[in-house]
């Protein structure tokens, strides 16, 4: 631990040129005196490291030295390619990682490419949750990202619908969906995806899997989603929308069923409407849906989606037109709007 740290150290160095005590402190999540000591450290070890005092202070290496200290252990070069994605390497326990091959990758650059990361970092950020959702990272998640990298059989209990079932499992890759992880894995020869927060203990054991070679985490992952999607869409509403309501549709409808409408659609008759079928996951949530584009689209069928279509229209009429409601263009006091 201590290694990884001193060499930590020599590469903020050679990165930024000079950093103060507080300054590489805060960075290695240390103390000052734990700083004072790793740098005394390397000095006895032939490192020409010293410290300035004064307000321009601070610990520096001596003008044009470079260090070869900057190899990648395996697990720092497995997480360098996760840099882009911060906090889900942090999720996965391998924010320390993730930090230390970027300092030693920053340390192995040309001077003028040094400052690579910050200007990344100042310029691109994922924000992978949905909004307004309050995302917990599952209290298993390190322990599985240990089980993925290496290779490693789990033995888990999983909640599915109204029990919890035990699962040995071979987890060939994590997911990170809006927020949401899933882990994929081998199970009686069969890929199949698991809700990380849904399992409640995960065990890993000590002997690795045979990975299958040819199995593709991307692939695999678009083609389940697809099926998923795909596989929501239960029932079929049959309707009449405006271009307005066209192009708003990809916003109020599932993305799928959005594209079948459009796909399905006939051609527009002299008030540009066209007539379509929407698959939708259910009556309800097409009722939610469509609600959203208010007059422009109608529904044609079934006769039941119609009907309370035609409850809501009653309703609405009823409540702004009401007594003790302002019509159109009525002002408090009953005046009128002019304009």
């Amino acid at each position: 631990m201590r290694a990884s740290r001193l060499v930590s150290l020599l590469c903020l160095l050679q990165v930024r040129g000079s950093m103060t005590g507080p300054e590489l402190a805060r960075e290695l999540e240390v103390s000052e005196r734990t700083v004072a000591r790793d740098v005394l450290a390397l000095a006895e070890a032939g490192v020409p490291v010293y410290a300035e005092r004064g307000r321009a202070g601070g610990y520096r290496l001596l003008g044009g030295y470079r260090s070869k200290l900057t190899g990648l252990h395996q697990a720092e070069a497995e997480a360098l390619f996760l840099s882009g994605v911060p906090t889900a390497a942090a999720e996965m326990g391998l924010g320390e990682a993730v930090a230390a091959a970027q300092r030693k990758a920053s340390a192995a650059l040309p001077a003028p490419f040094r400052d690579a990361s910050e200007r990344v970092g100042q310029r691109f950020h994922l924000d992978a949750p949905r909004w307004f959702r309050s995302a917990e990272t599952p209290a298993v998640l390190p322990e599985l990202s240990r089980a993925v990298w290496s290779d490693l059989r789990i033995a888990a209990s999983y909640a599915r619908d109204d029990r919890v079932v035990r699962r040995e499992l071979e987890p060939h890759g994590l997911v990170l969906k809006a927020g949401v992880w899933y882990v994929i894995a081998r199970r009686d020869q069969r890929f199949l995806s698991y809700r990380v927060d849904r399992f409640r203990t995960v065990e890993v054991g000590d002997e690795p899997f045979e990975r299958d070679a040819d199995f593709d985490l991307g692939a695999f992952w678009e083609e389940k989603s697809e099926e998923f999607a795909r596989s929501l869409l239960r029932e079929t509403v049959e309707i009449r929308i405006s271009p307005a309501g066209l192009r708003k549709l990809h916003v109020a409808a599932d993305p799928a069923g959005a594209q079948a409408a459009e796909a399905a659609a006939g051609e527009p008759g002299p008030d540009g409407w066209v007539s379509t079928r929407l698959p939708v996951e259910s009556l309800d949530v097409a009722y939610d849906q469509l609600l959203a584009l208010g007059p422009e689209v109608e529904v044609l069928a079934p006769a039941r989606l119609r009907r309370r279509f035609a409850t809501a229209a009653h309703r609405l009429t009823e409540l702004y037109s009401g007594e003790g409601h302002l019509r159109a263009g009525e002002l408090p006091g009953g005046a009128v709007d002019q304009r």
